[in-house]
Parts: structure tokens; sequence; C-alpha cells
């Protein structure tokens, strides 16, 4: 089967029309009040790899319903005006969801250079992701 368009392709178009943050600046605005680091990836490669600190997470597959006003699924954190660095495991998906904010209208939306595998090489910090799981007792 032959794809119209392959998904280099996208990533490569993405990365045209979005902003990407390098590493160095990047990790100068963690401290940074009006900055938020938005995690896109999966809740297992947050249990596993950790996340940068105090960044959101919004999972990929949400983020378009979590964005919009108008959805049941909305979060305030999205409308507050804030700058959106958005990251997944290497700059790939969170690529092309910020291509697909933008074109959602959402101002002052990015995302980090070479993604989170990059942050963790340059040995920038790491928070450790707590996952609560509901537990309840069986009688």
């Amino acid at each position: 089967m032959k794809l119209k368009i392959g998904y280099q392709e996208l990533i490569a178009n993405a990365m045209v029309q979005i902003e990407t943050v390098p590493l160095d600046k990047a990790s100068q605005l963690l401290d940074d009040p009006n900055t938020v680091f938005v995690d896109i990836r999966d809740v297992r490669e947050l249990e596993r790899e950790g996340m940068i600190p105090n960044a959101f997470h919004a999972p990929r597959g949400m983020l378009e319903f979590w964005v919009d006003p108008d959805s049941p699924y909305y979060k305030p954190i999205f409308g507050e005006g804030k700058r959106l660095v958005l990251y997944c495991a290497s700059a790939w998906r969170s690529a092309l969801a910020t291509e697909t904010l933008q074109k959602m209208g959402l101002p002052g939306v990015c995302h980090l250079e070479g993604g989170f595998s990059a942050w963790k090489k340059a040995e920038l910090p790491i928070q450790e992701k707590v996952i609560k799981i509901n537990q309840s007792k069986r009688i």
C-alpha cells in the first residue's frame, strides 16, 4: 500500500509551520510562571521515564478536546494565555500536535527540540511521575 503522505513528510511539513524551542532556551523557561510544559506522551512513558518538572500531562489522544473551550473535556490551563511548550519522546508527536493547536487558533504554542529524549540526554531536571491507582478492598 502506498500512502499519499507518510509520517516523515507530515512531520517535515509541521516543522516549517511551528516554533521549535532549543533545549538551552527551554531549560531557562522552567521557572517562568508564564510558561507551561505540556507532556503529551502516554502515561506508561511517564511512569517509565519521568517528566519535566511541573509539566502538565495532556495525553496526545485528548489534546484537541482539552484545548477547545466548547468541549466537555476542556481544561482551563489551556485558556490561561501562557506559553505552552509541548513535548513527547522524540519531538515527532509534539510537532504534529503543535501544528494542530496552531490551526485551532491557540496562541503561544511551540514544542521542544528533540523531545524528552534530548532533554534527558542533556541531563536536564527530571521529576518522577507517580501514578495514583485507585485501590479498593475486595471482600
